[in-house]
């Protein structure tokens, strides 16, 4: 896929991707458009380029005042800093988010500071957020449901990426939108990325969202980076529990030999096998800030 192409999931009735070009690049960055009773995107993207999301819209049909939904997994900007552009594009659509991250939407500016210190440049590849009003937003805790008409999501807390961080059980077709929770989906490397930024990664919490995401039972892995997963779900799940936890003692290892943090994040930095599919400059900074969102886990834990 191009940025602003829009796919179909096979797996899925009436749910539809779009890539977003997010950091200008194709194959990172899904929002989702389905076309229910009540129409609803899931995730808005960095809002750099919500006119695709709105494009996008238009492929599949979903007239703007129809919007009834704009249901977000977290509140990190890659995810939610488009919401404020689509809740004023879209004048019916109610955002849904979990209750830690709705008073981020209303006052954005600390969740601004804090994107600005974990992606350092790559902040040129965001907009500066919108603020949402109190009235557009309905606040989730676990177990709350966003009724779409002719199918149901069901939130469930993960808050081992991030603490304001769900994911979705869609009733209708089987399938969970993972948010960050399952990993990154890197399609053309036919496998998952660990995701680990500060401040709020804790690995023994990650895992525990993976066992939520299985005992949903989940026929299709809906990611936000990027679009749906293998058809081997299970497998899917495990190796990103493998993942995570050899990226996380590598992570250790490399801070025992070396001592210092900054050489750290230099030595772990080089992924050639990312930097083959992504832009390097973009495999770089994903690196780095993984790098740096465990050593503050290691930091914590001491």
């Amino acid at each position: 896929m191009e940025p602003g192409d829009v796919a179909t999931v096979d797996a899925c009735a009436n749910v539809h991707y779009v890539d977003t070009g997010m950091f200008d690049m194709q194959g990172y960055g899904s929002v989702y458009v389905v076309d229910a009773e009540r129409p609803a995107l899931v995730d808005t993207g960095t809002g750099a380029h919500y006119e695709r999301v709105l494009a996008a819209m238009d492929a599949v049909g979903v007239a703007r005042d129809d919007l009834s939904a704009i249901v977000l997994t977290h509140v990190h900007l890659d995810h939610a800093g488009g919401a404020g552009y689509l809740a004023e594009a879209c004048p019916n659509a109610t955002v849904y988010v979990h209750e830690l991250g709705a008073p981020h939407l209303v006052d954005p500016a600390r969740l601004v500071e804090g994107t600005k210190r974990a992606v350092a440049g790559e902040w040129a590849f965001y907009a500066e957020p919108k603020p949402l009003g109190e009235s557009r937003i309905v606040e989730l805790s676990e177990g709350d449901t966003v009724d779409l008409g002719s199918r149901t999501f069901t939130a469930h807390h993960a808050p081992g990426h991030a603490p304001h961080q769900v994911v979705y059980a869609d009733d209708r077709d089987g399938a969970v939108f993972t948010a960050d929770a399952a990993g990154i989906w890197v399609p053309a490397l036919d496998r998952v990325e660990p995701t680990s930024p500060p401040p709020s990664f804790d690995l023994e919490q990650c895992l525990a969202d993976v066992e939520t995401i299985r005992g949903l039972d989940p026929d299709t892995l809906l990611y936000a980076h990027f679009g749906p997963g293998r058809a081997d779900v299970e497998g899917a799940l495990d190796e990103y529990e493998a993942t995570l936890t050899s990226w996380v003692e590598e992570v250790r290892r490399e801070r025992e030999r070396l001592g210092d943090d900054d050489a750290v994040v230099e030595a772990l930095s080089e992924r050639p096998e990312l930097s083959a599919v992504w832009p390097e400059r973009r495999a770089r900074a994903e690196t780095a800030m993984n790098v740096r969102g465990v050593l503050h886990a290691l930091d914590r834990a001491e």
